[in-house]
């Protein structure tokens, strides 16, 4: 019994499951926007379909990651503890998990409309694409960005069946948003990426101007909820969650340096995990004010 739950916490950790926080409650915002709608419903069933396909897609793209970075993983002071370089879990066991979660991700998919089972290869295509980006472009934080960023479109896709301006606004927030703090999450590994021909804006333009590069993208995150708000026609209560997400945006740069990483953990996953939820719940409590 003991193994068994070694075994669970480990795979747990080899997906960094804490980090669902980042994309979930974007794609509750989707759902949420089109359940809003008049001629939608609330579905239970559908909403704990959207959650699986969550878990299941971040399954495969954490697993896979994990799987194409093992390597590099183990050659990294920062990484070689992990799961599968340390040999808690096996080369072989994380390629079944990952394609057992793909697998499931896909049948999923398959339940809640035509459109949503149509695109999961693509979804698929992206998420797990971002892992093998590093070898080749230092943009592979937007990569990574626009991965998630398919969680709010993909769920408002999932009650609808259809594309909708208001959650591709809402896509771009996590795109801009994600991006942004990945490159502050990557100045760790600035001198063994460019040591180990791995790109990534602090090894390629230098900490300096990765992170002015970050806050610029922020500033974009910025404006692109304003914009979301307006064309939302949003109340009170998505204002007032704007402006804690931006006291976190601001705060998560007034605690990283270029010459001081010491809280790049609490910026890149206390700070950012924290101004997902409150702004999700603050979003979604405005819709249902204003349409119930």
């Amino acid at each position: 019994m003991i193994a068994l739950f070694r075994s669970i916490r480990d795979y747990f950790s080899l997906v960094r499951f804490s980090h669902t926080v980042f994309a979930m409650p974007f794609a509750f915002i989707g759902f949420s926007l089109a359940v809003s709608k008049p001629e939608f419903e609330l579905s239970i069933r559908l909403l704990i379909l959207v959650i699986l396909c969550m878990i299941f897609a971040r399954n495969t793209a954490m697993g896979f990651n994990r799987l194409a970075d093992k390597d590099f993983d183990a050659l990294n002071p920062r990484t070689r503890k992990r799961e599968i370089p340390s040999g808690r879990i096996s080369t072989k066991n994380a390629a079944i998990f990952v394609i057992i979660n793909a697998a499931l991700f896909i049948v999923t998919t398959g339940f809640i409309n035509r459109l949503t089972l149509f695109l999961s290869p693509v979804a698929l295509l992206v998420i797990i694409g971002y892992s093998l980006t590093k070898r080749i472009t230092s943009l592979c934080h937007f990569v990574l960005g626009l991965g998630l960023s398919l969680a709010p479109i993909g769920a408002y896709i999932s009650v609808t069946g259809k594309f909708s301006i208001l959650p591709v606004i809402y896509s771009f927030i996590v795109l801009s948003w994600v991006s942004g703090f990945d490159i502050i999450y990557a100045l760790q590994d600035d001198e063994f990426d460019k040591s180990n021909r791995l790109y990534s804006l602090p090894s390629v333009s230098g900490r300096k101007k990765a992170l002015a590069i970050s806050i610029l993208v922020h500033i974009l995150t910025f404006i692109l909820v304003l914009i979301a708000g307006l064309v939302g026609n949003s109340g009170l209560l998505f204002w007032s969650g704007t402006i804690i997400f931006t006291i976190l945006l601001i705060y998560q740069h007034s605690i990283v340096r270029f010459d001081d990483l010491n809280k790049v953990t609490v910026a890149f996953g206390t700070t950012n995990g924290i101004a997902s939820i409150i702004f999700a719940v603050f979003v979604i409590l405005d819709l249902v004010i204003r349409y119930h």
